[in-house]
């Protein structure tokens, strides 16, 4: 009987306990709500981000405030947000890289995207290209694998970063075609699109909006695409798997995650959130243009997702054999 009551009681405690939780997530957020980027101002992902603070700032009366954090392969920013308190008004936008990539080409992360993390959804997609310079002699794949076959040792091409997936695409490429590119890395896209205009490189695997006017004056000339179906954008161009190379379906993502001990309830209603306003007409007609696909998803699909593609960057940075340092 004693034990029935102090279970009872036990019950009742936690119920109390659990209340102003379920009542906090009902009022959140009530002020603003901080998302950390791994990159500098200005940047089309940090933009992106405020277009959607706009919409979310209209369906709960709170702005985002965009907070840079850029270097370091997206270490700094993980780690301002692994130490941010765990009351859903700090986020974390997290990339291809940070979460599927550095945890294969860093001997010593300091963060574990699982373990000090809470997913909260996707947030976008966007195709990326590989496109070379007027010059090179090839319009398609194939004709591009020949042309570097007959010129060992003198082809390269440009990644926006290096141990990023624009990096990681050339080296599959090497290693699925048997060819021979130098990889060459910048400091973000536009350095990248730059030294492919000029000549400095001769391909480049960048985002397709990047490239798309230079292709429509005739400076550039795109060769493929990373998404497993044809863009709407560039309709003619072939993708990687219709010509021959279906390890070369890749896209360029972001997601949203919190410090791990997050309430679930708040959790929850940040996806609500965010998810609002990434469905949103606005952010549709803001996007489109661009080449960027809302992804609103659960965080369970989140999560799955970047496991996924985690085990598949693993083949490709083991055949790479390239190591991060910090």
């Amino acid at each position: 009987m004693k034990r029935r009551t102090l279970l009872s009681g036990l019950a009742a405690a936690g119920a109390t306990l659990g209340l102003p939780m379920a009542a906090r997530a009902q009022t959140f957020p009530d002020r603003p709500v901080r998302v950390v980027v791994p990159f500098a101002a200005g940047n089309t992902l940090d933009n992106a981000v405020r277009q959607v603070g706009e919409v979310f700032k209209q369906n709960t009366g709170q702005p985002i405030i965009v907070d840079a954090k850029p270097g370091g392969s997206g270490i700094i920013a993980a780690q301002n947000v692994m130490q941010a308190p765990p009351d859903g008004y700090t986020v974390l936008l997290c990339n291809t890289s940070m979460f599927t990539i550095n945890p294969h080409t860093f001997a010593s992360l300091p963060y574990d995207p699982d373990k000090n993390f809470k997913p909260v959804s996707n947030f976008l997609g966007a195709a990326m290209v590989m496109a070379v310079n007027a010059n090179v002699p090839a319009n398609n794949v194939a004709e591009f694998v020949a042309w570097t076959k007959a010129n060992p040792g003198k082809v390269s091409f440009a990644s926006f970063t290096a141990g990023n997936s624009s990096h990681f695409a050339g080296v599959i490429l090497n290693q699925r075609a048997g060819i021979d590119m130098l990889h060459v890395p910048f400091n973000g896209t536009p350095p990248a699109v730059t030294a492919l205009l000029s000549g400095t490189v001769n391909a480049a695997f960048v985002p397709m909006m990047a490239v798309k006017q230079h292709v429509e004056s005739g400076k550039l000339k795109v060769l493929a695409i990373t998404t497993p179906t044809r863009s709407s954008h560039m309709p003619n161009l072939a993708t990687f798997v219709e010509q021959g190379y279906p390890d070369l379906d890749i896209y360029i993502w972001a997601g949203l995650a919190v410090p791990a001990g997050t309430p679930d309830a708040i959790v929850a209603r940040l996806n609500t959130e965010f998810g609002k306003a990434l469905r949103s007409p606005e952010i549709k007609k803001a996007w489109d243009p661009i080449g960027f696909e809302p992804l609103a998803t659960t965080p369970q699909a989140f999560q799955a997702y970047y496991q996924a593609e985690s085990k598949r960057w693993a083949e490709a940075v083991k055949i790479s054999g390239f190591k991060a340092t910090q």
